[in-house]
């Protein structure tokens, strides 16, 4: 009897073949949230469109028309998955980059003090990490401070930091940047600490037995350890970062920025625009993430050590 006739008869089914993938179940969680999302918004603005009716002296209203209602409200207290959808295309497509009903334009405002603070803190990570690692007075004296910064309500200190640097001349850009390094620089800081002594005694012991200086040893054995755990924790930080230069915004009464978008959608009860402001923060979040993705496997590649 020939191989053929004795392989295994493959699946058909291209359900079957979706599922094995990562399109597939990706698009079942969004389904899912898609499907719950509708419900809820359904559910909490009924009360609302109820009322409207009472009104305007309506009775026996079909549920289908209450619920494409509810779905429709200008302003309703949940909104819907597509009239978020619309509110962005509105804000992006058709408006002008510079127009300050863009959400690109205040996209771009959050950015600038997102990749400011975040540079500021991988860098001051980095090197609080490296003198912890090589000074046991540092370690034992600095590192508790370093865990004891991240117990303070950000929405707490940012105010504190946007007076403080007014009140030396410093406003605009670096006050919002100071915000996101306050809280992109700890995990940068853990995840070095952690990857500088990630080495095996072996391998420390190997260096000390080819005479390495300190400097020689960091180089060729404990910087390549922790590049994998800085990009790591880069991830991590610049999510932070976005968090903080949000943040940063709400305090200053920025009218620029996705958290004036916040802002003002709270101050004036447009729900939609919140939404859509948040969706938008998320989208730029996760680009920023995936890029930094993309660079560590680039760096890993290059370096031998691809995943």
């Amino acid at each position: 009897m020939s191989d053929t006739a004795l392989a295994a008869p493959r699946s058909t089914n291209p359900f079957a073949g979706l599922m094995s993938g990562t399109l597939g179940p990706v698009l079942v969680v969004v389904l899912a949230i898609l499907a719950i999302w509708y419900i809820a918004a359904v559910s909490l603005n009924t009360p609302f469109q109820q009322d409207m009716y009472e009104r305007s002296n309506q009775t026996d209203v079909p549920i289908s028309q209450l619920v494409r209602d509810t779905l429709a409200q200008e302003r309703p207290v949940l909104p819907a998955p597509h009239q978020v959808i619309v509110e962005i295309w509105n804000t992006t497509v058709e408006k002008k980059i510079t127009s300050k009903r863009s959400l690109i334009y205040h996209s771009g405002i959050t950015l600038s003090s997102t990749l400011l603070g975040f540079l500021i803190g991988t860098l001051l990570g980095i090197l609080l990490a490296v003198g912890i690692v090589h000074s046991r007075v540092l370690d034992k004296s600095l590192m508790p401070w370093v865990i004891s910064s991240q117990t303070i309500p950000i929405l707490a200190i940012a105010p504190m930091i946007i007076v403080v640097l007014n009140a030396v001349g410093i406003s605009g850009l670096l006050p919002k940047a100071m915000i996101s390094t306050y809280l992109s620089f700890f995990p940068v800081t853990v995840g070095m600490v952690k990857g500088l002594r990630s080495p095996e005694v072996i391998h420390m012991d190997l260096m000390h037995t080819y005479s390495a200086t300190r400097l020689q040893a960091f180089w060729k054995l404990r910087l390549p350890y922790a590049v994998p755990y800085l990009f790591t924790s880069m991830k991590i930080g610049m999510a932070a970062s976005l968090v903080g230069a949000i943040v940063g915004e709400l305090p200053t009464g920025a009218i620029a920025g996705l958290g004036a978008r916040l802002l003002a959608g709270s101050y004036y009860g447009q729900t939609v625009q919140i939404w859509s402001a948040l969706l938008m923060a998320a989208f730029l979040a996760g680009s920023l993430v995936a890029l930094i993705g993309v660079l560590e496997k680039i760096v890993l590649k290059r370096m031998g050590m691809a995943r």
